[in-house]
């Protein structure tokens, strides 16, 4: 199959593009950062991209958590999803395969699972949930469309600099210190099996599914660490600061960041993330056919073995 996939140089996408072409599958990548650059914003080049395709991954998104302007989200997220399946139907592509966030769940919402009620507590999660719907929409056009939506928890691997990897760098650094108990559960998913899960996806014949993506077990945020500094051969310090001092801090950073227009590691809303119950029920997926490859231990150390091998101390 001639496969589209975009955000095709980003980080999913790249273990994704890795796991078709092994299976033999040619693949056309939209991605502004790509040699040949493409948005997916520019209507007339999307439409001709996807020609002859007969598949899109679609995972060009914009993320991050200090975008200004915020309208931004919805530009990309929103109104970029819409041009994709603008030109998806143009080019007769009856299967499109996207990735959402569980960002669309409320915060501390407990083990939400595809049925809970969508309450987006950004702009991020508020953005991909238009997206959902003009995936849906697409959908129900025809009966011989086949959508799936996939709702991945935190993404982390090997040549990711996201906030797994902002975690391991302030551990290595030695200017890491737990906010809060530490008790608080994160559901996550190592790439290695969500490129593998959204492979699987390719089979799909149903006209709409939505799954949540997360390797389980879930951790806690302290057993998280604890890998963390077990890989690394170093010693966990035992020091933690309130979480309403941490808040505090994180509001300080946003008043600073709003002035002087800079970014800085700390925000409130990085602090909320961080001690939130961020987990969420994914039976469904692994009900499926599905195998991960990795647990998620094995995908922690995978990482820091790869991204920090000059901070593993010897034992």
């Amino acid at each position: 199959m001639k496969i589209a996939i975009t955000g095709g140089s980003g980080f999913i996408a790249t273990r994704l593009i890795q796991e078709l072409r092994a299976d033999g599958h040619d693949i056309e990548i939209i991605d502004i950062a790509h040699a040949k650059p493409i948005d997916i914003m520019d209507q007339e080049n999307l439409d001709k991209a996807l020609a002859g395709c007969d598949a899109v991954y679609h995972l060009a998104a914009e993320h991050r958590d200090d975008v200004f302007p915020r309208q931004k989200y919805y530009d990309v997220n929103g109104q970029g999803t819409q041009n994709v399946l603008n030109a998806a139907t143009k080019n007769n592509i009856k299967k499109v395969i996207f990735t959402s966030t569980v960002a669309v769940y409320p915060l501390n919402s407990k083990y939400a699972d595809e049925n809970t009620a969508a309450e987006p507590f950004n702009d991020y999660g508020k953005s991909k949930l238009e997206a959902e719907k003009h995936i849906k929409a697409w959908a129900a056009q025809s009966s011989n469309n086949c959508a799936t939506i996939i709702r991945p928890v935190v993404v982390f691997g090997e040549n990711n600099r996201g906030n797994v990897y902002n975690l391991i760098h302030q551990i290595t650094n030695g200017k890491f210190v737990m906010i809060g108990s530490g008790q608080n559960k994160k559901s996550m998913a190592y790439v290695g099996n969500i490129a593998v899960f959204l492979k699987s996806r390719l089979s799909a014949q149903e006209n709409l599914e939505i799954f949540n993506y997360a390797d389980k077990p879930d951790f806690m945020t302290q057993e998280l660490t604890d890998v963390i500094y077990h890989a690394l051969h170093r010693r966990k310090p035992k020091i933690n600061i309130p979480y309403t001092v941490g808040i505090l801090a994180g509001y300080t950073f946003d008043a600073l960041a709003k002035i002087t227009r800079r970014t800085f590691p700390i925000s409130a809303i990085r602090v909320q993330k961080f001690c939130a119950d961020t987990t969420v029920n994914a039976s469904k997926a692994h009900d499926t056919e599905f195998k991960p490859k990795y647990n998620l231990g094995e995908g922690v150390e995978r990482m820091v073995e790869h991204d920090f091998k000059e901070h593993v101390q010897s034992s």
